[in-house]
């Protein structure tokens, strides 16, 4: 079991963030938020793949002044995204979202983040501190960006919404390279007590960019550090979910979910095994509960897999092997091999079939 850093408990409109609540999966739209249409297709589509909490850039006042209609039609609680311009934080505010991303290095005016800060109070919003290598504040800009710059510009940010009596603050340093991130972290971590969204920024396209942050994401929450979740790709924002999900999945972080158990595949391989667990893994999206599917191409492992799993399906030649419960149910033919395990399944979700 992993121990998680103590934090202080928040509630993000009805989402709890940090103390004993469970890590979130957050992602961010990239439609224009003006476009309330788009947004709002794109928030729900981030919902149904299990997003929690949803952020969205506000460039300007159109945007700030979609939200309030945003809001009406989703039910993800919103944070905004600002840069620059400390009033788009304030219209944003006004408009309904439960929290707002500021970095102290694209704002500048200390009054203005006194005016975001005595808004925040009166309407209960969560602000997140996030600082980024790509744009410290200039007084941190001597040499390279280094993991203690990025969290000293970070701790003072929050100290200072603290001292204006901010109650709900959390804060990320993220950079684009995993060691100088994680050592940002680390330091945030000993230092304060504030909740921690954790993530890699600029991680890239979505192969390489996965890679980066699941070693990234996955290092610090299996040190207990992480309160909250974001994998940044240059790709679909849903897929940010679904690899957040994984993670979490991965280090039983998260509640009882399917989990699909596949060989790698050899020549000894007598069914199409990736095909068939891509499928089921895209099947298995919907279901909710705890449940083991195992997809094996021959008798090497696959009865063992099988036998332990809630269902599987395991190849031979010129026919596949169905289980489940642990037990051998049917022989079928090995072109009705998937056809065969998603009816078993669908008999799960129907309340029908599950151990």
């Amino acid at each position: 079991m992993i121990e998680r850093r103590k934090t202080k408990k928040m509630f993000l409109g009805s989402v709890a963030v940090g103390g004993d609540s469970p890590i979130t999966v957050q992602s961010m739209t990239n439609e224009r938020t003006s476009d309330i249409e788009a947004t709002v297709r794109q928030i729900r589509e981030l919902e149904c793949a299990g997003c929690d909490i949803v952020r969205v850039a506000v460039p300007d006042d159109a945007s700030a002044i979609a939200i309030g209609e945003i809001k009406k039609q989703t039910s993800l609680p919103v944070v905004a995204d600002i840069h620059f311009d400390w009033r788009l934080a304030i219209l944003s505010m006004e408009n309904g979202v439960e929290g707002i991303r500021v970095n102290p290095g694209t704002i500048k005016s200390r009054k203005g983040l006194m005016r975001i800060a005595k808004v925040a109070v009166e309407r209960e919003v969560v602000v997140r501190v996030g600082v980024n290598a790509g744009s410290p504040e200039r007084r941190l800009e001597e040499g390279s960006v280094e993991a203690r710059s990025l969290a000293r510009s970070a701790i003072e940010g929050a100290l200072f919404f603290e001292s204006e009596g901010v109650e709900k603050i959390k804060i990320s340093v993220k950079a684009s390279d995993v060691p100088r991130t994680m050592e940002a972290y680390r330091i945030v971590a000993r230092e304060t007590e504030f909740p921690l969204h954790v993530g890699i920024t600029e991680a890239g396209p979505f192969f390489s960019g996965a890679i980066r942050n699941s070693v990234g994401i996955g290092a610090l929450l299996a040190e207990g550090i992480g309160d909250t979740i974001r994998v940044s790709l240059s790709a679909p924002p849903v897929e940010e979910v679904r690899v957040g999900r994984q993670i979490l999945t991965a280090l039983e972080l998260i509640g009882p979910v399917p989990r699909v158990v596949s060989c790698p595949t050899c020549a000894r391989s007598e069914i199409d095994v990736i095909g068939i667990a891509s499928e089921v893994e895209r099947r298995l999206e919907n279901f909710k509960g705890d449940m083991r599917v195992a997809v094996m191409g021959c008798a090497v492992n696959g009865p063992g897999e099988a036998r332990e799993a809630d269902f599987g399906i395991v190849g031979g030649r010129g026919k596949a092997l169905l289980y489940a419960g642990g037990k051998l149910v049917a022989r079928v033919p090995e072109s009705r091999a998937l056809d065969a395990l998603l009816e078993e399944l669908e008999k799960c979700k129907k309340g029908n079939g599950c151990r």
